[in-house]
C-alpha cells in the first residue's frame, strides 16, 4: 500500500491505494495528456517540416488536419476533466478557461494551416501561431497541476517534451506511409523528422535520469533514485525500458534505414515506436498524476 504524500499522518482524510488504483483514478488526466500531446506534437512536425524539409503539401495538409482533429478531442477531454483534490497533485483554480481557449485557438489555426497548405500556400504564419497556442495550452496545464511555481515550470517542460515525442512519432509514421504511395520522394524529410524524433526521445531519457536522480516531483521523497525501488518501481522501470530506451533504439534504427531508402522498414520501425512512445507517455502521465513523480 502507498502511504500519505508529503509525510502526512494516516487518518488525515487521505485514503491510500495501490499504484494501479491511483493511476486508474486519473485516467481523464492521462487521456488529456495523450490527446493534447498528439495534437501539438504532430502540428510541431508540420511546422518543422514546412520550414526545414521539402515535404509535400499533401502530407503537410493531411497531418495538420489530423492535428486539428486531435485538438477537438483534446478540448472535449478538457471540458470533462475532474478537479484533483486528493493525493500528491492538486488542481490550481483559475486556469481552466485560458487553457481551453488556447486549445480552441490551436485547433482553429491548425485548420487554417490545413486549408492554406492544401491550396498551395506555405502556411508559415498560421502554423507558427498555432504551435504557439498549443504550447501555451501545455504551459497552462503545467500551471494547473504543477503544485508550486517550480513544479509548474518542470511540469510544463515535461508536457511539451511528451507532446513532441507522442505527436512527433505519429507524424513521422504518417510520413513513412507517404513514401509507400509516392516512392520517388527524396529521403531527406523522413530522415530529418526521424532524427529530430530520436533527439527528443534522447532528451526524455536524460530528463528521466536527472529527475529520478534528484527526486523531483510533488510526490517524490527527495532521495536519489528512490523511485526505482519504491512502491511505484514497476511503472517507473516500464517507463524507462519500454517508453524510453527501446523506442530510442528503434528511432535510431529508423533513421539509418531511411537513409538507405528502405522506407518500408523505416515505416515499420516507426509503427513500433508509435506504440512504445504512446505507452511511455501514458506511464509518465500516470506516474505524475497518480504518484507525483516526474519521469
Amino acid at each position: 500500500m502507498v502511504g500519505p504524500p508529503n509525510g502526512l499522518p494516516r487518518g488525515c482524510g487521505y485514503t491510500p491505494r495501490v499504484p494501479a488504483e491511483q493511476i486508474a483514478q486519473n485516467l481523464a488526466l492521462i487521456n488529456w495528456t495523450v490527446l493534447t500531446g498528439l495534437a501539438v506534437g504532430s502540428f510541431a512536425v508540420v511546422v518543422y517540416a514546412r520550414l526545414r524539409t521539402p515535404a509535400t503539401k499533401g502530407y503537410l495538409a493531411f497531418t495538420a488536419f489530423c492535428a486539428a482533429a486531435f485538438g477537438v478531442l483534446a478540448y472535449l477531454s478538457d471540458t470533462a476533466l475532474p478537479a484533483v483534490t486528493a493525493g500528491p497533485v492538486a488542481t490550481a483554480p483559475g486556469f481552466d478557461d485560458a487553457r481551453r481557449l488556447a486549445l480552441v485557438a490551436f485547433t482553429f489555426l491548425a485548420l487554417v494551416t490545413t486549408v492554406v497548405v492544401a491550396r498551395g500556400g506555405r502556411g508559415v504564419v498560421p502554423g507558427i501561431l498555432g504551435l504557439a497556442a498549443g504550447v501555451l495550452a501545455l504551459v497552462l496545464g503545467g500551471l494547473t497541476w504543477g503544485a508550486s511555481p517550480a513544479g509548474a515550470a518542470l511540469l510544463a517542460f515535461q508536457l511539451v517534451v511528451l507532446a513532441l515525442a507522442t505527436g512527433g512519432v505519429f507524424a513521422a509514421m504518417i510520413l513513412g506511409h507517404w513514401y509507400l504511395v509516392t516512392p520517388k520522394l527524396p529521403e531527406a524529410p523522413l530522415v530529418s523528422v526521424a532524427r529530430a524524433l530520436a533527439l527528443v526521445v534522447a532528451l526524455q531519457l536524460v530528463m528521466f535520469v536527472a529527475w529520478i536522480g534528484l527526486g523531483v516531483g510533488p510526490g517524490a521523497t527527495g532521495s536519489a533514485f528512490a523511485a526505482l525501488v519504491g512502491p511505484w518501481a514497476l511503472f517507473v522501470w516500464l517507463r524507462l525500458l519500454v517508453g524510453l530506451v527501446f523506442p530510442l533504439v528503434v528511432c535510431v534504427a529508423a533513421v539509418q534505414t531511411a537513409r538507405t531508402r528502405s522506407m518500408e522498414s523505416a515505416t515499420g520501425l516507426l509503427y513500433i515506436s508509435v506504440g512504445t512512445i504512446a505507452a511511455g507517455t501514458i506511464l509518465a502521465a500516470g506516474l505524475y498524476f497518480g504518484a507525483g513523480l516526474l519521469v
